[in-house]
This record gives C-alpha cells, sequence and structure tokens, in this order.
C-alpha cells in the first residue's frame, strides 16, 4: 500500500485521504476494501488485528497493542470511524461490555459537541382506500381526500415542534420531535381515481416522549380522517436510553476530565438522528457521541462535506489523550 503524500504533507493526513478513496456508500460499500487498509496499517505497525462481525453487514476490526497500561488492550473501528477502547478483562466474553466513543457531529463554533443520547426513528406508512372511478367525476370518499386529511394533521404537528424549537434558544434538534414527509404512492393513470393511496414519514421521537400516548396520536389522526385508514411500521425504535453525563459517573469524569484539561468547551446534546450507540445503550454500555470536530459546519452525508487539516490533527491529539484516560477508569462491581 503506497503512503506517500503530498509534499509537506503530515502522514495522518496522508492515510486519511488513502482511506476516503475507499468507497464505503452505499448501496454497494466496499467494506472489505476498508478493513484490508485497517489491517495492512496494523501490520506496519506491528498491532494484531481481528474482525469481529457484530450485526449483519457490521464489520468491526480490532487493533490490538501491547501497552504500558495492562487494561488497554486494543480499539475497535467500524467503517462510520467509531472508536471504542476495550478492556483486557472484558475481552473474553463480550468485547463491547465497557465504553463506546461513536460518531458524533461537527460543531460551527468553538466549542466540541458530545452526544449522550439520541432521538428514536419510526418510519411510518399511512394507508387510505377509498371509492376508485373516473377522474372526471366528483367522486366522494377517496383515498386521496383521507390521506390528505392525515398528512395535514402530520404537517400541523411538524410544524408546531419546528417553533416550539425557534421559540426557544436553549433547546437544540435533538430535543423535539421531527417528522418529513418522504414518500407518496398511489395511482395507476392520469384519469382513474385510485382506490389506494400511500404516505411515507421519517419521524425522530424526542426521548422524552411518552412514546405509548405518541403512537395513540397516531392512531387519532387516522380515526379522524375516515374508513379505512391505517399505518403501518417500517422501523420502531422503542428502548430509548440516556448515557450519565453527571460528575459522579467515572465515564463521563474521565471523558470531561480530559477535555477540561485540554481547555475544550463540551455541548452535551441528544442526537438528532441514529447511530449504533443505541443498540449498546440498549444493553447497558455507555456511550456518548463525539466527534472532535469544532469550527466546521455541520455537511453530514451533504455536497462538498469538508473537514479542515488543522482540525483533523487537532482531533488525533484529542483521540490520544481520551483512550488512555478512558482506559483508565477502574473497573465497577457492575463490570464484573
Amino acid at each position: 500500500m503506497a503512503s506517500e503524500g503530498r509534499e509537506g504533507e503530515h502522514p495522518s493526513v496522508t492515510l486519511f485521504r488513502q482511506y476516503l478513496r475507499i468507497r464505503t456508500v452505499q448501496p454497494k460499500p466496499d467494506y472489505g476494501a476498508a478493513v484490508a487498509f485497517l489491517e495492512e496499517r496494523a501490520r506496519q505497525l506491528g498491532l494484531g488485528c481481528q474482525k469481529v462481525e457484530v450485526a449483519p453487514g457490521h464489520v468491526v476490526t480490532i487493533l490490538t497493542w501491547p501497552g504500558t497500561n495492562p487494561r488497554l488492550s486494543s480499539i475497535l473501528l467500524n467503517s462510520h470511524t467509531d472508536v471504542v477502547p476495550v478492556f483486557k478483562e472484558h475481552w473474553s466474553h463480550d468485547p463491547f461490555e465497557a465504553f463506546k466513543d461513536a460518531e458524533g457531529l461537527a460543531n460551527p463554533t468553538d466549542a466540541f459537541t458530545v452526544f449522550y443520547s439520541e432521538r428514536s426513528p419510526w418510519w411510518v406508512r399511512v394507508s387510505s382506500t377509498g371509492k376508485p372511478g373516473h377522474s372526471s367525476c366528483f367522486i366522494e370518499d377517496t383515498a386521496a381526500e383521507k390521506l390528505h386529511k392525515v398528512v395535514s394533521s402530520i404537517l400541523a404537528f411538524r410544524e408546531k415542534e419546528r417553533q416550539r424549537l425557534q421559540s426557544n434558544p436553549h433547546l437544540k434538534a435533538g430535543a423535539v420531535t421531527s417528522v418529513n414527509l418522504t414518500k407518496l404512492e398511489g395511482g395507476v393513470a392520469y384519469n382513474v381515481v385510485p382506490a389506494t393511496m400511500s404516505a411515507s414519514f421519517d419521524f425522530r421521537v424526542a426521548p422524552d416522549v411518552d412514546l405509548k400516548a405518541f403512537e395513540e396520536q397516531l392512531q387519532g389522526w387516522c380515526r379522524a380522517a375516515g374508513e379505512g385508514v391505517t399505518f403501518e411500521f417500517a422501523q420502531k425504535w422503542t428502548e430509548s436510553r440516556m448515557t450519565s453525563i453527571d460528575d459522579s459517573d467515572p465515564w463521563w469524569a474521565a471523558f470531561s476530565g480530559v477535555c477540561k484539561n485540554m481547555n475544550l468547551t463540551l455541548e452535551p446534546e441528544i442526537f438528532p438522528a441514529a447511530t449504533d450507540s443505541r443498540y449498546l445503550r440498549v444493553v447497558g454500555v455507555p456511550a456518548l457521541g463525539f466527534s472532535p470536530m469544532n469550527r466546521t459546519p455541520v455537511l453530514l452525508h451533504d455536497h462538498d462535506e469538508r473537514l479542515h487539516e488543522a482540525v483533523f490533527l487537532r482531533g488525533i491529539d484529542i483521540y490520544t489523550r481520551l483512550l488512555p484516560a478512558l482506559a483508565s477508569v477502574p473497573a465497577l462491581p457492575s463490570d464484573g
């Protein structure tokens, strides 16, 4: 694997550019090439390397090294650049039974955002049935009319949440529930009134929402639209959890302590989308979403997504201080 970079370029930047050339985007990610890249880098550094599939289609690469701290044994990397410290006493039974420092978001200010929870993704498909017929007629009780009522109710709720966010400067996006209409389906011809139509929505439900009551609200919107209006879930996450950010928590104390010593300002928030961290929190593993990218616009999945070289290199320095600190947290009784 070639490692030559541009003249005067930092070696870490050269490696990063090489990694970015690997296509890991959907719908056909080349995870094999990404893993091979990490394996080769591990070989160059004299590190052990092992692949573990922790979920269908989600392969984690484990780099292991000998160190002065006997508890810090390895680091896990996945295709989304999650970083997971692993401890020797946990390795025999569960490589994740420790702490996870996962993907976060950039922050355009001098501060660094850290996420301790996230919203629950609910993908909802509303279906409506009604009387079909020729489109030259004023047909009553059509699928489109009833679907329109549901769409209007949901978009009214969306506007209410948007106004709540905009009117309170202390609220962040993750603290309210968002929804977007993402698909409309139905009809076979311009001159035929369809018997069925559907609309699909992407809800991101805030962690403090009563999920049972929220589902009942969905049912109420459908009932109010008329007979033959139903909904189904394509995705429904109901296990929202929060990682402690109290100073008494040893993991948070270690994490925030490093940041304080480096004069980093932290802004704890709820992640507005969804990450793999939710699967870990639900089984009791503390997880913080953190990407050390301040003074950077939030361009996640956007065109011209970019990162300044100085911010990237500072992030490496931050991680090299965070990982030993997290690995030095004493084992808790629950870890045993």
